[in-house]
């Protein structure tokens, strides 16, 4: 005779029916309240609940609760478009929450990307880091510079405005971009966060032109990547033929924060 279905796989499948009508976002019972309500014990509710939350379709956010998380809407790399613009773009509200924004020596890549004729020489940056937030989500730490001459900007709402926005009313327009993506885990970050030292990062190492070709900005944007995607279009290069550094999106990337 076959053996009968664990009790925390019915309860996690009758689970998985529900977050079928459920919206990204929505509020998701406590594991109290799902014992509570299918009469087993908290042990057991949290066994069905691991499942779903290794599936993405549920995440814990500690002090707050679950929230129900529908697969992340893939953004195209090789678009130049800020943190700000991507989350109206899906419906969500972007903020900020300030962690520096301030007047400090360039570090050696820094330097390197934001003056490049005189990298050798000590130069100062406005600094401004962040972690970026899709309602109340924490999607990302940002460690954003801009050349010394661009102090205005430590005076621009950094919680819940656009920093591209702000730098067109000043006449500087972020035209052209190239972006570097690697991975790690979260580590020191997780506490801002809200996830677990060990979660997933996709880190995107960016550089921005204005329209006159001037150095604008130099990025270091680390995501939580079960909460936000990237989409990478590419051709496929015949044998024997490398494609250069400038022959497709994948590596002329240039997308995000602002």
């Amino acid at each position: 005779m076959a053996a009968s279905q664990p009790l925390y796989e019915r309860i996690e499948k009758e689970l998985r029916r529900r977050l079928e009508a459920a919206a990204d976002g929505d509020p998701f019972p406590s594991e109290s309240r799902l014992a509570q309500e299918f009469g087993v014990s908290r042990m057991t509710a949290r066994a069905a609940l691991v499942r779903l939350e290794r599936d993405g379709l549920l995440e814990r956010v500690p002090g707050r609760g679950s929230f129900v998380r529908q697969a992340s809407a893939a953004r195209p790399v090789g678009t130049l478009l800020s943190f700000h613009d991507q989350a109206l773009a899906v419906g969500r509200t972007p903020r900020s929450r300030v962690l520096e924004a301030a007047v400090r020596p360039a570090t050696p890549p820094e330097a390197a990307a934001l003056y490049p004729a005189t990298a050798a020489q000590p130069a100062s940056v406005i600094a401004i880091s962040r972690v970026r937030l899709f309602d109340d989500l924490p999607v990302a730490i940002e460690h954003a510079v801009f050349p010394a001459s661009l102090r205005t900007l430590l005076t621009a709402d950094l919680e819940t405005g656009s920093l591209h926005q702000t730098l067109r009313r000043m006449g500087l327009h972020p035209t052209l971009g190239s972006s570097v993506l690697t991975a790690r885990t979260a580590d020191g970050d997780a506490p801002e966060l809200d996830v677990d030292p060990t979660t997933p990062m996709l880190v995107e190492t960016r550089s921005i032109a204005d329209q006159h070709g001037n150095p604008l900005e130099y990025t270091v944007s680390s995501y939580v990547a079960h909460r936000y995607a990237l989409k990478v279009d590419f051709s496929v290069a015949a044998p024997g033929h490398s494609s250069r550094p400038d022959d497709g999106p994948a590596r002329d990337a240039a997308s995000r924060p602002a």
